[in-house]
């Protein structure tokens, strides 16, 4: 983990999206609310990777879609600091104010097929961004998008080339280069591996570890793959029901899981020793406690 002693990049409190429940019908009522994240709060330091798990539903994806505004938090606050120092609450912000921002804070989405649009050639996914911020022109912009899809790992000439002619590593690496050209301080990585082959994976991930080192990249990144998140992540939050349960870092976390829910997801990763069972010691423990409330 980073040892600045600069300010959080990021400070989230209170975070809560809350979706509501409708009655079926001609004329739908609101019968009560889904809590997919709820009263969530951490800090995330310049040049941390800070790895976000938990079980399907649990509220990884809904946290940062909120985060970046792609939904609209329902409550909190996300305390974004700017290149320049100063300090936004993207959680507040119009969508006026917002755009200035984004630039800064980008994504890479966990499927490289449906990610990008195949009607677009590389170079023109990768230079959008940059068109629509207005950040780069004419043969700058070009040379901007020759240069990052060089440091992905790709050509400058597969700019010419539509997303069809490319594997699935390769379309992800397209998706870092549409995420690296706006020069950002945050990248969230939405699964951003697990539709990749187990080789391929690696590859991805040694280039992510890459850039972070060169551009001092701060990641959040969401993920099911527990062997994953261990080496790639300097802390892991646990999620379970909209909530962080487990906050610790990912080797203090991996080798003394204090959660019985961080210690069930831990147990339920598949061993090559059939004699290793899953936890159900914490499993009763995680039932008293959604017992007593």
């Amino acid at each position: 983990m980073s040892s600045d002693p600069s300010p959080p990049l990021l400070a989230v409190r209170g975070l809560c999206k809350h979706f509501p429940v409708l009655s079926r019908g001609l004329r739908p009522r609101v019968t009560g609310v889904v809590k997919a994240v709820d009263d969530l709060s951490f800090d995330l330091a310049p040049g941390e990777t800070l790895g976000l798990v938990g079980e399907s539903g649990s509220g990884k994806t809904t946290t940062a879609r909120c985060l970046l505004r792609a939904l609209d938090p329902t409550a909190g606050e996300v305390r974004f600091r700017l290149p320049d120092g100063r300090t936004v609450d993207l959680a507040k912000l119009s969508s006026r104010d917002l755009k200035p921002v984004r630039p800064h804070v980008q994504m890479v989405f966990q499927d490289p097929f449906s990610s990008l649009n195949p009607r677009m050639t590389v170079g023109a996914i990768v230079a959008e961004p940059l068109i629509i911020h207005g950040l780069a022109h004419g043969t700058e912009r070009d040379d901007r998008v020759a240069e990052v899809l060089r440091r992905v790992g790709l050509q400058p000439e597969h700019r010419e080339r539509y997303p069809h002619a490319f594997s699935g590593g390769q379309r992800q690496r397209i998706g870092i280069a549409r995420a690296l050209v706006m020069r950002p301080s945050l990248i969230v990585c939405d699964e951003a591996t697990s539709a990749l082959d187990v080789s391929v994976q690696a590859q991805v991930l040694d280039l992510l570890k890459e850039l972070q080192a060169e551009f001092r990249l701060t990641y959040l990144f969401v993920a099911h793959n527990l062997d994953v998140v261990r080496n790639f992540c300097d802390r892991v939050a646990v999620m379970r029901r909209g909530r962080i349960v487990e906050l610790a870092p990912a080797a203090q976390l991996f080798a003394a899981p204090q959660h019985p829910y961080t210690r069930i997801l831990l147990s339920a990763v598949p061993s090559p020793d059939p004699d290793v069972r899953m936890n159900f010691e914490a499993a009763d423990d995680l039932a008293r406690l959604d017992a007593a409330g």
